[in-house]
């Protein structure tokens, strides 16, 4: 019996790579497949980051590579990207299963985030997180990803992302999964959520931080067979 296609979305800043350690798990029960959304890792871009962008990225690897009914774990803004797939191409998306994926957005909140995302404060305060990207995403200036990365967090905050009435119109079975010590996503904006999804479920994961680097691996491989090998 043919293995279910499961495609693995990175987040904001991330890449696939962060994947690589659970693909051995995963393929004995999935065929999976790892994107790299545009402008991250070796994925090349001549454009501005946006949530449709990546969309557009995650629809033609599904039909380059001749894929039905994809299962899809997304963490964080992989999370968000598949939700809006799941919307606009109904027909190329299974089940649906997010970690640490934020849905409450506003113009502070944005700017909150945006903050964050200054690479001279990122050098000097945290330095080995900014070595990790410049090996993470070369041969791209990981500068230039991060600030990208926070045009995105400022259009979502204008308003421009997805609306509760779009939340109401995806029929796809979907997790959404928080931590219960992720500071930057809430329990309750995952739960409001979860509730207007027509087929929604949430589940808050004990002791789980938002960093997908720091939760243990053995964590979201159970988290993901849980809720995708659930019939």
């Amino acid at each position: 019996m043919s293995k279910v296609p499961l495609i693995l979305l990175h987040g904001a800043l991330g890449s696939s790579r962060y994947f690589e350690p659970y693909l051995e798990a995963l393929s004995k029960n999935f065929d999976v497949h790892l994107l790299n959304f545009e402008g991250h890792a070796n994925a090349p871009t001549d454009s501005p980051f946006s949530v449709d962008l990546f969309a557009q990225n995650l629809v033609a690897f599904i039909n380059e590579r001749g894929l039905n009914n994809v299962c899809v774990f997304g963490y964080s803004m992989g999370g968000y990207v598949a939700l809006k797939v799941a919307l606009t191409h109904p027909n190329l998306i299974g089940k649906i299963v997010t970690l640490g994926t934020k849905f409450n957005w506003s113009p502070t909140i944005a700017a909150k985030e945006i903050r964050m995302l200054n690479p001279e404060l990122v050098e000097e305060k945290i330095p080995k997180f900014a070595a990790n990207l410049k090996v993470l995403h070369a041969p791209h200036d990981w500068k230039i990803v991060m600030a990208k990365t926070a045009l995105v967090m400022q259009l979502l905050g204008e308003g421009k992302g997805l609306k509760e009435t779009d939340f109401e119109s995806i029929q796809q079975d979907v997790i959404i999964g928080v931590g219960e010590l992720d500071k930057m996503v809430t329990v309750d904006e995952s739960e409001k959520v979860a509730a207007a999804l027509p087929n929604g479920e949430c589940e808050v994961l004990e002791k789980v931080v938002h960093p997908i680097e720091m939760i243990p691996q053995e964590v979201v491989l159970q988290f993901i067979h849980k809720h995708l090998l659930k019939q």
